[in-house]
């Protein structure tokens, strides 16, 4: 009786082990759910260099020419010849409109970064030629001098300009959106320099001559001009590191202004100063830029893409 019992307890005990073991293996079991996917990697961040080709034009077309008397030799002149100097300078000025355009073409750098997945930021530097956009113009005046009978003496003037925009390049910050993951719209403005170039002369005479020379002016200007430049356009990564662009920027180097050389007439016979005329230039560079560019991507810079699980 005594070995009885505890051998029944022990019994019973591994009886109820038993079937809870089985009934633990027929609960449903859990199982983690795979780990996502990593994120796949940002195709536009990084270095990049390209060309671009395209065609520009000016907004602002007329170039200026302003006149005007600062001497006039009352001693040596009669009454006639009062008039000389002030209707050389009215003949003098004047208005030439001539449109700058041609074919632009060049290269440029950048810097790109994805961000958000949809949106990149970015810099770009970029430097082209422009040929075709040296264009000159001229205009002729004939001023009625009013003596001694209004119609039977003047002052005729011929001038010619010429301006020119020989290249443009810009530095500009660029932020875009991707409307998908390989087609990315942009705006982009900053800064925009380019060597201009200006010039004007011009010469006149009495009709009648009276006894006094011809006379005769000129100027000219180059330099590069700073300024500034807005625009956007649209850019598709059609193949891996390669992309191309199509853009429009407008920009904006001021306005230019100089003066030309004085004026001077003569009396043939004595030599003696008959007037003397002062004149100035002004001509303004702006205009619009269209071109299609090629880049090559070379994701330099880009973060590595690390999945973690």
């Amino acid at each position: 009786m005594k070995n009885f019992l505890p051998q029944k307890l022990l019994a019973v005990t591994a009886l109820a082990l038993m079937s809870g073991a089985a009934l633990a293996a027929d609960l449903p079991h859990y199982k983690a759910p795979p780990p996502p996917p990593p994120p796949p990697p940002p195709l536009w961040t990084g270095f990049y260099v390209g060309l671009n080709a395209g065609g520009t034009w000016s907004n602002s077309n007329n170039t200026t020419v302003q006149s005007a008397t600062i001497f006039n030799n009352a001693a040596v002149l009669s009454p006639l010849g009062l008039t000389y100097g002030p209707a050389a300078a009215l003949g003098s000025s004047g208005v030439v409109s001539s449109q700058n355009s041609g074919f632009i073409g060049g290269g440029q750098i950048g810097y790109n970064w994805q961000f958000y997945n949809s949106f990149v930021a970015g810099i770009e530097a970029d430097i082209q030629g422009i040929a075709g956009s040296n264009k000159a113009g001229n205009y002729a005046t004939i001023v009625d001098r009013g003596l001694p009978a209004a119609g039977t003496n003047f002052v005729g003037t011929f001038a010619t300009t010429s301006r020119s925009l020989d290249y443009l390049g810009t530095v500009r910050g660029r932020l875009g959106w991707l409307f998908t993951p390989t087609l990315l719209v942009y705006g982009t403005g900053g800064l925009a320099y380019g060597g201009v170039n200006s010039s004007v002369s011009f010469i006149g005479l009495q009709i009648p001559n009276t006894g006094s020379s011809p006379f005769s002016g000129a100027g000219a200007f180059s330099d590069t001009r700073v300024g500034w430049t807005a625009g956007g356009g649209v850019e598709w990564m059609f193949w891996p590191n390669w992309s191309a662009k199509v853009e429009y920027l407008y920009y904006d180097l001021g306005t230019v202004a100089y003066a030309n050389s004085a004026s001077v007439a003569t009396l043939i016979a004595t030599g003696d100063t008959t007037f003397v005329n002062i004149s100035q230039t002004r001509t303004r560079f702006n205009g619009n830029v269209v071109r299609a560019g090629v880049n090559y991507h070379f994701n330099w810079g880009a973060p590595p893409v690390v999945a973690k699980y």
